[in-house]
C-alpha cells in the first residue's frame, strides 16, 4: 500500500484548487527512464482506469496502475518546503538505489 502525508495531500489539493481540478484525484506512476533505471511521475486525473488500485488517505484519492503498483508497495508520499529541497518527496523502500535527484531508482 502507498501513504501520503498529511502535508503532501494538503499540497496536492491546494495544486489542484490552483488549477481548478475539483474531485480530481492524484495518479502516481512509474516509467521506464530516469538515470537509475525507472523514474516517477505524479499527475492529475479526474477519475481512475478501470485497472488501477484506489487508495483514499488523507482526503486524497491516489491512483495506481497495475504496472507500477508492485514497485510502489509501501512508498510514502511527503512534502518538503525547505529552502533547497522543496517539493514532493518519495521514499521507497523497494528502491535498491536512487540517483541524487531522487526522482529515478532501480529496483
Amino acid at each position: 500500500m502507498v501513504t501520503i502525508t498529511e502535508k503532501a495531500s494538503r499540497k496536492a489539493m491546494a495544486f489542484m484548487e490552483a488549477e481548478n481540478k475539483h474531485g480530481f484525484g492524484l495518479r502516481l506512476y512509474v516509467t521506464g527512464g530516469g538515470c537509475s533505471g525507472f523514474k516517477y511521475g505524479m499527475a492529475f486525473e479526474e477519475k481512475e482506469a478501470e485497472d488501477d488500485q484506489v487508495i483514499e488517505i488523507n482526503g486524497m484519492r491516489l491512483f495506481i496502475d497495475p504496472f507500477s503498483e508492485p514497485m510502489l508497495t509501501g512508498t510514502q508520499i511527503d512534502y518538503n518546503d525547505g529552502l533547497q529541497d522543496s517539493g514532493f518527496s518519495i521514499k521507497n523502500p523497494n528502491a535498491k538505489s536512487t540517483c541524487g535527484c531522487g526522482q529515478s531508482f532501480s529496483t
